[in-house]
């Protein structure tokens, strides 16, 4: 979490961070032109980890979450389809479906419709654990929101909202 500047010895504003032990330290130089970014992604890496913690219980790792979500709430999708909707790319959702599938949590069939294209549905072994990922969900929402008032979650959200905005116009300029 980022405090406010402190000036050091020569007068200087310099921004500090909180460590995961709690004291105040100072970023590394070659970060503190970023102090949002740097936070954003020691935030992305905690959270996965206990995204991890949490979806480890029932065989799933980050990210194959996502994708059983999305069958479990719409239904078979066209592999390409699931690649758009998680803003995933091709060769990644190809290994995670491979995972899962031979975790037997999905399965793959030709469509009958576009021979070009691959159907995954959501098996019963997965649908099995759509009760426990939907807890792991909520555990993990409840430490994210644990000190947050609900004015303050609905803030965070916005500013992310708008973090995601900005950046999605940035990646597609950069192109």
């Amino acid at each position: 979490m980022t405090q406010p500047e402190k000036t050091d010895a020569s007068g200087s504003a310099t921004a500090r961070t909180t460590a995961s032990a709690g004291g105040p330290l100072p970023l590394p130089p070659s970060v503190a032109a970023g102090p949002l970014s740097h936070a954003i992604l020691r935030v992305a890496r905690v959270h996965r980890m206990l995204a991890g913690q949490l979806l480890r219980r029932v065989g799933l790792h980050p990210g194959q979450e996502l994708v059983m979500m999305q069958l479990w709430d719409r239904g078979p999708q066209r592999q390409t389809d699931l690649v758009r909707l998680l803003g995933s790319d091709a060769a990644t959702m190809t290994r995670t479906i491979q995972r899962l599938e031979n975790a037997g949590f999905v399965r793959r069939r030709p469509s009958t419709s576009d021979k070009r294209a691959t159907i995954v549905e959501p098996t019963a072994a997965s649908n099995a654990l759509r009760q426990e990922v939907e807890h792991a969900w909520l555990d993990l929402e409840a430490s994210v929101v644990n000190d947050l008032t609900p004015k303050e979650q609905a803030e965070a959200l916005e500013a992310l909202s708008r973090i995601e905005a900005g950046l999605t116009r940035a990646a597609t300029q950069v192109d």
